[in-house]
């Protein structure tokens, strides 16, 4: 069973980092850390569902998603790294 989710390994582990980086992000925001958190539990259960479910139709796109979503974490990643720098 674990074998389909393979090719996707490296997009959830670099994805889980990153949505801890955004919950702190929050955090030293000054984000109700309940609000925070009950979104950040919809959210993760919500790629839960897509990830489990679309996993079998866009086996054949594999690469491409993994571009894409670590393209999207790097952004992301750098986006919080020049705020933190900058103080914002």
């Amino acid at each position: 069973m674990l074998e389909q989710y393979l090719p996707f390994v490296g997009l959830i582990i670099f994805g889980n980092i990153e949505n801890l980086v955004l919950s702190s992000q929050g955090v030293v925001a000054g984000v109700n850390p309940l609000k925070l958190g009950l979104v950040s539990i919809c959210v993760v259960t919500m790629w839960l569902l897509i990830g489990t479910f679309a996993t079998q139709m866009l086996f054949d796109y594999v690469d491409f998603i993994n571009f894409i979503g670590g393209l999207a974490i790097l952004i992301l990643g750098l986006q919080a790294m020049v705020q933190s720098v900058r103080g914002e």
